[in-house]
């Protein structure tokens, strides 16, 4: 066959150690070993789809039957072994396909073919490929021979899954982790690769075709291939015409996406959306793209440009960069499950692109953010006040864990009544008070609710079978659902509680913290006190208690 009419996987397809790129470890080794003559019964190739398993396995195949000897490797010229081996015609080089050929028969007939020596070359060798497919009686039956074959038969195996692999077998392996190619590799790889072929095509083009290519060789020259056939040989392959082809779209469309939901534009939201979905994007594609985005918000601060995978470009690092200083990590984790919980509801839905854009106005309707380094009491008010069309940049999560709580009452309808539980005595409780709640608490010994309910409770309003609290970091996550399981035990009713953004009254704690801080001062005016003072000037006031009289004792 013409070499000009293979595909580019296929026409540069490494033949020796040298060409191969981003394994330099595994070629060292292997060569060594050979060298040395301590050659493996079996080798093991495992990694990612496209980064040379397979090609790797025949280049060891070369090396140990090459005419020529490892120190003189064909590389150009090839001898009538290393030919033989490269075109998977060479009598004692045989390459099986376990996924076609994956039973107890398939291996018999393997292991007898191997009790007769090589023809016309050193090892008789067998290379199979995806070896994970074949059965457990196959895997079995070629146990003894793998620990113990004859000195001239060796075994190449190559898989994508490790783990499917008997223990046994990876034992008696010399196993090659092949790892992903780099990125900046990988891009210069592709990029002498389209100058060999006359292709044009920007910098930007290829490193969208590196991202996408996740480390494969194999899905890079393919992607590179599909591009340079696309456009008419005059036209250069560019960003924007590399993203239609790939549907993929330009990253900064979605980074000003995110600044528009951070404004509460939900117009604007929409209608970028809209762009995008127009541009052939797949709901699926949008929603793995946006989580990409998140992570770049919330971990920009320790990447790199080049760490990025060619993901972003400059403009686009600075401008997550300089968003992100103004956004709270709280909130981009909250939006990160969201856009989770999102991904899964895209199977269950008919209509996927309605499904986004109701995603979209979530986000924007979040509530609970307040901006950094402003007083909480100043925002909530300020919040209350604004129109809900008005959003600020949401940079904080005034309690992360308020969807949890809010499940909760939720499910609190569904609490059944302990039978054991005398309902005549539990409806002669009345709660009539907020203190009266704090007294039952402690008479029904129930201290961590007690303690919740001094320190982290800002009242707001309290009502019958009604409580409203003002939000608080400090709260319990369990809270909600723990006191509204023993209001039902205590009273026999159902109690609402609920959050709000209102500002509600100091917590008890806070309260008498308070108290004793005025008594303290006041206590300071006293002649006593400027008495004491004389006497020991070093001493300090901590504490004062009010004088228990006869009558109250």
């Amino acid at each position: 066959m013409n070499k000009n009419t293979k595909v580019l996987a296929l026409k540069y397809r490494p033949q020796t150690f040298d060409d191969l790129i981003g394994q330099e470890v595994v070629a060292e080794t292997i060569i060594n070993s050979i060298k040395l003559n301590k050659v493996p019964n079996a080798y093991l190739f495992t990694g990612i789809r496209g980064i040379g398993k397979t090609t790797t396995a025949r280049i060891v195949a070369k090396s140990l039957n090459c005419l020529n000897g490892i120190e003189n490797l064909c590389k150009e010229s090839l001898c009538e072994n290393c030919e033989a081996i490269a075109s998977s015609r060479h009598i004692d080089v045989l390459e099986m396909d376990a996924a076609s050929k994956t039973g107890v028969d398939d291996v018999r007939d393997l292991i007898e073919f191997s009790r007769y020596g090589p023809t016309s070359s050193k090892y008789k060798i067998f290379i199979i490929d995806e070896v994970h497919m074949l059965s457990k009686q196959a895997f079995n039956a070629l146990l003894k021979t793998l620990e113990e074959p004859p000195e001239y038969l060796k075994f190449i195996f190559a898989t994508t899954e490790i783990k499917k692999i008997p223990i046994t077998v990876v034992s008696r392996c010399q196993r090659f982790d092949l790892s992903r190619i780099k990125s900046t590799e990988l891009f210069n790889f592709i990029k002498k690769i389209k100058d060999k072929e006359n292709g044009k095509a920007t910098d930007e083009a290829l490193k969208l075709i590196v991202k996408i290519s996740e480390g494969s060789v194999r899905d890079a020259l393919s992607l590179l291939d599909r591009a340079l056939l696309s456009l008419d040989g005059k036209k250069e392959l560019d960003l924007n015409a590399a993203q239609k082809i790939f549907g993929y779209f330009d990253k900064s469309q979605l980074i000003e996406m995110f600044n528009l939901i951070l404004k509460g534009d939900e117009n604007k939201v929409i209608e970028s959306y809209r762009n995008i979905y127009d541009q052939g994007v797949e709901p699926k594609i949008f929603i793995n793209d946006f989580l990409e985005i998140l992570y770049y918000f919330k971990n920009i601060n320790s990447l790199t440009l080049e760490s990025t995978n060619f993901s972003l470009n400059d403009e686009e690092f600075n401008q997550i960069k300089e968003i992100s200083d103004n956004v709270d990590s709280e909130v981009l984790i909250l939006f990160w499950q969201f856009t989770i919980q999102t991904l899964g509801e895209l199977d269950i839905v008919s209509n996927q692109h309605l499904s986004i854009e109701m995603f979209l106005l979530r986000l924007i309707h979040i509530k609970g953010f307040k901006p950094k380094n402003e007083n909480q009491s100043t925002t909530q008010e300020h919040n209350y006040q604004k129109d809900s069309s008005e959003v600020n940049i949401p940079t904080k999560i005034i309690n992360k864990d308020t969807i949890n709580q809010i499940k909760n009452v939720s499910q609190e309808k569904k609490i059944k009544l302990d039978p054991k539980i005398d309902t005549k005595v539990l409806s002669e409780i009345k709660i009539q008070s907020f203190s009266e709640l704090v007294d039952l608490c402690a008479s029904k010994k129930e201290m961590k609710l007690k303690y919740e309910l001094e320190k982290n409770v800002n009242l707001v309003k309290f009502e019958n079978c009604r409580i409203e609290i003002s939000f608080n970091d400090n709260l319990d996550k369990d809270f909600v659902k723990n006191l509204s399981t023993k209001l039902l035990e205590w009273t026999n009713e159902r109690w609402i509680i609920s959050f709000s953004k209102n500002q509600g009254e100091m917590s008890i704690k806070e309260k008498e913290k308070n108290k004793q801080k005025e008594l303290i001062e006041s206590t300071k005016k006293t002649d006593l006190y400027k008495t004491v003072m004389e006497y020991f000037p070093d001493a300090e006031l901590i504490e004062v208690r009010p004088t228990i009289k006869d009558d109250d004792k």
